[in-house]
């Protein structure tokens, strides 16, 4: 069942006052195109443009979508709004300069963003982090999965209309974790926190106590979260059977992350690479089976229940020791002349850096493979044939943020 989220507004006067509009103002975003031979509809279609100012299109993201009726008939992405030329700017600076930049990349997942980064350099320069970093990187990363995926669910409940309460619930809990990344790091959001080889800072027992605390609290909330919406008729209504992603072309399409494995596909880089120390946690990998939007809401929600059990784990055996590696360099960073790419399983897939290193202290050449991108190649295909307002909630399930579209 479909809410009706009609507002009609009652005058006592039986008219509204006049709308001043700016100079320009009332173009419409729309325009009607004929009926040709290549398109069969029954009347005219209508090309509407969704953003970039719009706001279920999660930042400035475009949408050009033809609709016949309220049908999907065609869709086209249009992005570049925030384009920031981030891998020009990293090839004109130092290793070490361009951690910050990651930060902006997603600005949800610092951490993980940090991560891949450090990673790839690491490979160039032949740096191994201790232990206790090794641990410190998989609390961080998946504190981070756990802000990720529990604002996702807030956002695509409000963007089915569900106006404030699963929304303000996740933020409660992501203020939590940021909390903890702030006094971990000095930044809630852009954290500056991983080095080659190693953390800029170690924890104390004081912060791994908390955390410790904020691990354990976490279930009985996604309990709550769960209780209010999986079995919601709205919720369920407005997601099964809608934005169906097949398995075969998400895999052509290089789709990763909570998408990929909604479909059915088990492809999960921490099981595959084992990058890290992934290989000493108990985890499972949570799979769909019919690769609609329900299906990408209920992996999220059950990832963030592997995430909790990961922490348990790591929080429980973090040992002692050195946070950085001794042969790294801070200052005359220059790894030998190669060639390297780092990849991770972010929260919204795989984020990887390919790096070429001539021997000089900044990147030969920078590129960054960004999840968000990726995953939105295959919009069009999941929203055709599906109503205009289903489209809101099908890019909602993508899980995009556009620091990482754009670069």
């Amino acid at each position: 069942m479909r809410a009706d989220t009609t507002n009609e507004l009652d005058a006592a006067s039986g008219s509204f006052p006049p709308v001043i509009m700016p100079e320009g103002a009332g173009q419409p975003n729309y325009t009607l195109l004929p009926k040709s031979a290549e398109n069969p509809a029954d009347g005219e279609l209508l090309e509407v443009a969704m953003g970039p100012q719009h706001p279920s299109t999660h930042g400035v993201f475009r949408m050009d979508v033809v609709l016949n009726g309220e049908q999907v008939v065609k869709l086209k992405p249009v992005f570049g709004y925030l384009h920031r030329n981030h891998e020009q700017i990293a090839e004109s600076t130092t290793y070490l300069g361009s951690m910050p930049y990651t930060d902006r990349l997603d600005y949800f997942c610092s951490m993980t963003n940090n991560w891949a980064y450090a990673l790839s350099v690491e490979k160039l320069a032949g740096l191994q982090p201790p232990e206790r970093a090794e641990y410190v990187r998989i609390i961080t990363a998946e504190l981070t999965r756990l802000v990720n995926h529990t604002c996702l669910v807030g956002f695509l409940l409000q963007d089915m209309g569900a106006l404030g309460t699963p929304l303000m619930y996740a933020f409660r809990e992501r203020e939590t974790i940021l909390d903890l990344f702030e006094s971990l790091s000095g930044s809630r959001m852009m954290c500056n926190y991983m080095r080659f080889g190693g953390c800029r800072v170690d924890p104390s027992a004081e912060w791994l106590a908390q955390a410790k605390q904020a691990v354990k609290n976490f279930p009985r909330f996604l309990d709550e979260f769960e209780k209010l919406l999986t079995e919601n008729e709205i919720l369920v209504s407005r997601t099964q059977g809608v934005g169906v992603l097949p398995a075969e072309l998400a895999i052509n399409a290089s789709i990763t992350g909570p998408m990929l494995r909604a479909s059915g596909v088990n492809y999960d880089i921490r099981k595959v690479d084992k990058y890290g120390i992934y290989d000493r946690f108990n985890f499972r990998v949570p799979i769909g089976d019919h690769g609609d939007v329900y299906d990408r809401y209920m992996v999220r929600v059950l990832e963030m229940r592997e995430s909790v059990k990961i922490l348990d784990q790591a929080l429980r055996d973090i040992p002692a020791g050195p946070i950085m590696d001794p042969k790294a360099k801070i200052r005359g960073f220059r790894p030998k002349a190669g060639e390297a790419y780092g990849r991770i399983e972010g929260p919204k897939g795989e984020l990887g850096f390919y790096l070429i290193s001539d021997g000089s202290p900044n990147p030969y050449r920078y590129r960054v493979r960004p999840p968000s991108l990726i995953n939105l190649t295959v919009l069009e295909d999941m929203c055709l044939g599906q109503s205009v307002a289903d489209v809101v909630v099908i890019l909602g399930s993508v899980d995009i943020v556009l620091g990482e579209v754009d670069r």
